[in-house]
């Protein structure tokens, strides 16, 4: 079992997560879900006519957390090798001796932990989304507000050609909702697990059926047409869509952090009392790109974990289930602090337009190559106008190169090639984009 306390508790817990989904992950909680899915199980079974109404009810009426001790069923599950066995022993004793025959009726141990971690997601995933959400609004405010502010786009980590801060923004939008989206397809389709010993539901006899699907109801979780105790897909589908996830707010962190460089400064994270330095006065570090970026890292490695653990044998795993638990959660609680860092940085981003257009001047005009040899293409064709433009790019500043060319000089007049190295002149479709990004937004077209 994890430490009985929130994962955002203690030294370095904090860092990573956020207190609102990290109250659903916690030791406590996770042992109430473990008995609501012991409570459901006796109610779905009443409910068929399997177990006695009086049974279930007084079932139900010890399944409360408070009423066990967490870590002391986590030292007993050494002995079994998961936690439901001693909690199936402990409500065993709990409730009268009439009841007792019922308690965990036709289950076995996967069935309850697999629910129970189906119902610490689903509740986890809600105020996680909450943040993903709050992050793409902010988003989504920078795009329409720096929608056409100019600046230079940069690939493989060079100055190459105008854009806006605006079209970056929408990429960090569409980026963020795609993730919310999908997340929200995977938790609505998660599912209940009760199969029994090796998933025929032998022990609840013809009823077996019945019984799951109205355990899946109470539980207000999916259905599964059969128990899925070695096909993993619902667990792969929630991994890789809290991996995209992370992926999303690691990229608009990596964008920030990277324009927040003392020798860009394009934008900064807002927050006077936060990012200072230990040793430097004078820093003020991009604390919540650090700490998202430091997130998405841990990504590849837990997924990878609940990937690698799918294989598993005939009709229930020898410990790759097992591996499947930590990981889960630790995706859950790092996917809650990335979201809702993201959502603190782009909120309170200052950005800096001005800022911008020095680092796109600063280059004497070389980031519009690009546009010259393309009006010089119309006389010179594509190879000799992007030859002669080349040439000229080695004699910097850009502007007096090309006005010394004989080639250029005889094909552009200085009124077109001020026009050429205007930045404003060589957005393409940025502007379309981002109406594009920020409509589709606001009609909940990726819902």
């Amino acid at each position: 079992m994890r430490p009985s306390s929130s994962p955002s508790d203690g030294l370095l817990g904090g860092l990573s997560g956020d207190p609102g989904v990290d109250a659903q992950l916690t030791d406590r909680a996770l042992l109430q879900a473990m008995l609501d899915a012991e409570a459901a199980l006796a109610g779905a079974a009443a409910d068929c006519g399997v177990t006695p109404r009086p049974a279930a009810e007084a079932i139900a009426a010890q399944c409360h957390a408070d009423r066990y001790d967490a870590a002391e069923l986590g030292r007993e599950a050494e002995n079994a090798g998961n936690p439901v066995v001693p909690l199936v022993r402990s409500l065993t004793a709990a409730v009268p001796d009439e009841a007792r025959a019922w308690v965990h009726l036709g289950a076995t141990s996967q069935d309850i932990l697999d629910t129970a971690l189906v119902l610490v997601t689903v509740r986890a995933v809600g105020p996680l989304l909450g943040h993903l959400d709050a992050a793409a609004a902010a988003a989504a405010r920078l795009a329409a507000t720096y929608r056409d502010t100019v600046m230079v786009g940069r690939t493989l980590g060079q100055q190459a050609a105008p854009t806006t801060f605006g079209l970056k923004a929408a990429g960090w939008l569409v980026g963020l909702v795609e993730a919310g989206s999908r997340l929200r397809q995977v938790r609505a389709a998660l599912p209940a697990q009760l199969g029994g010993a090796v998933g025929t539901l032998a022990a609840l006899g013809p009823a077996g059926p019945a019984v799951a699907e109205r355990y899946a109801e109470r539980l207000r979780l999916a259905a599964s047409p059969l128990p899925w105790h070695t096909r993993r897909q619902p667990v792969l589908d929630l991994a890789a869509a809290l991996g995209g996830l992370l992926a999303a707010t690691g990229k608009v962190a990596l964008d920030v952090g990277l324009l927040a460089q003392t020798e860009v400064g394009e934008v900064a994270e807002g927050g006077a009392d936060r990012g200072g330095s230990s040793a430097m006065p004078h820093k003020r570090n991009p604390v919540d790109s650090v700490l998202v970026t430091a997130a998405a890292r841990r990504a590849p490695g837990l997924v990878g974990t609940i990937f690698a653990a799918a294989g598993q044998e005939h009709e229930r795993a020898a410990g790759a289930w097992h591996a499947e638990w930590e990981p889960l959660l630790d995706l859950l609680h790092v996917a809650g602090g990335a979201a809702a860092r993201t959502a603190r940085m782009l909120d309170g981003l200052e950005v800096r337009p001005d800022r911008m257009r020095a680092n796109l001047d600063a280059t004497g005009g070389l980031v519009l190559a690009e546009a010259v040899a393309a009006r010089l293409a119309r006389a010179l064709g594509r190879s000799g106008a992007h030859d002669v433009v080349a040439r000229a790019t080695r004699r910097p500043p850009l502007r007096d190169a090309l006005l010394a060319d004989p080639d250029v000089r005889a094909h552009l007049s200085e009124p077109e090639l001020g026009e050429a190295l205007d930045p404003h002149g060589w957005l393409g479709s940025a502007g379309l984009f981002v109406d594009r990004a920020l409509a589709a937004y606001r009609t909940g077209e990726w819902s």
